[in-house]
């Protein structure tokens, strides 16, 4: 097989794909709101039903599946062109960004540098934590957050109006509770143009919303099996947010301290064509074709798949692009899991505590086998 240095080349991967980057709105928006649809009624029913009885986990079930598929959306609002629907930003802050306390601010700008090449993996980076090289603790620690995000970002937006008259606790909420990052320790950079005009709205609105959503629960309009619910279901799509984010996203192999070439950002990015219903499930919205995304980060969600399609069928048998690819979210996560223990194990015999092996700085060809 072709050695994994080589660059993609991409004039040729561009031709192949041209047609494919203008957004439908017909399909976004008959997919979000009928996902958004059906999991709002199927957390209500799950709500109406009784404890633990089979229509009730069922529609849990249905609810995370949905939901987690509407959350996703945020994904492509920060990709859509500035000054382009709209409408679609402000109906998916209502029945997904408030609700789920994740307001589009959270996520603008701060993904936006992830797609900056200089940024990309490296300290700048809040979307990316190396870790092959912080071990296997560190993993299982990432997912062990995510079952106190919920409470923390209430918190958080609770504090909102107060920290407008506390500077010292403004800047904490900006700089760490403010951002879709998976680095607990990358700072989000003063607000910009770039994390969107209406962000303190947004902000605003969040509050408003847990204000009203607490009142409602200590009137008795609202039962409390609603809290407890809610917090079940946002745990379990960030946790399947999470699973996907860590097998099927990046290799995080990468040093922070260093700035990678193009051609070794695309093969630090992975692909899973996977099953098409089964995969979609876990990698929704075009989320599965992640290394075509960052080849390519203004095509629409929807073409993803025929791009990757495209590629397969027109590039050589020898193209670096399969390098990207990954069988299922088991490869993924076992190949991380994997490489974790071998840096690991580099680490402590070379005692350098600094370097990966080379033979995993980049997709082995055994891999994409």
């Amino acid at each position: 097989m072709t050695s994994p240095t080589q660059s993609l080349p991409m004039a040729d991967a561009k031709k192949i794909v041209e047609s494919l980057f203008e957004p439908n709105p017909l399909v976004y928006w008959s997919d979000f709101l009928f996902h958004a649809a059906l999991g709002w009624g199927a957390f209500y029913l799950a709500v109406r039903t009784p404890d633990f009885s089979p229509a009730q986990i069922l529609s849990l079930v249905v609810a995370v599946l949905c939901l987690y598929r509407a959350v996703i959306f945020i994904h492509e609002l920060t990709h859509l062109k500035k000054g382009t629907f709209l409408l679609f930003r402000v109906v998916w802050n209502i029945l997904c960004g408030f609700p789920f306390l994740v307001p589009s601010f959270t996520y603008m700008g701060v993904h936006i540098d992830h797609h900056k090449q200089k940024m990309y993996g490296t300290k700048d980076d809040g979307e990316y934590l190396p870790f092959v090289l912080a071990g296997r603790f560190r993993i299982i620690l990432f997912f062990l957050t995510m079952l106190v995000v919920p409470f923390v970002f209430a918190v958080r937006f609770l504090l909102t109006p107060i920290s407008y008259l506390i500077p010292p606790l403004r800047k904490l909420l900006w700089e760490y509770l403010s951002s879709l990052s998976i680095d607990p320790e990358w700072k989000r950079p003063e607000s910009q143009e770039r994390d969107g005009k209406w962000w303190r709205l947004q902000e605003s609105l969040t509050c408003l919303f847990l204000l009203a959503f607490g009142v409602l629960l200590w009137k008795g309009f609202l039962p409390w099996k609603v809290l407890v619910l809610w917090y079940l279901v946002s745990t379990l799509i960030l946790l399947a947010n999470g699973l996907r984010t860590v097998a099927a996203t990046h290799c995080y192999r990468n040093p922070a301290d260093h700035v990678m070439e193009f051609s070794e950002q695309f093969l630090d990015s992975v692909t899973v064509p996977g099953n098409p219903v089964t995969t979609g499930l876990w990698a929704p919205v075009g989320l599965r074709y992640h290394a075509v995304h960052h080849l390519f980060p203004g095509m629409p969600y929807h073409n993803l798949g025929k791009a990757h399609r495209r590629l397969m069928g027109k590039l050589p048998e020898n193209s670096v692009y399969r390098l990207t690819l990954r069988k299922s979210l088991w490869h993924g996560l076992s190949r991380i899991w994997r490489e974790t223990a071998e840096a690991q194990a580099a680490k402590r015999l070379s005692g350098s505590g600094s370097k990966v092996p080379s033979h995993s700085a980049v997709p082995s060809t055994q891999e994409t086998k």
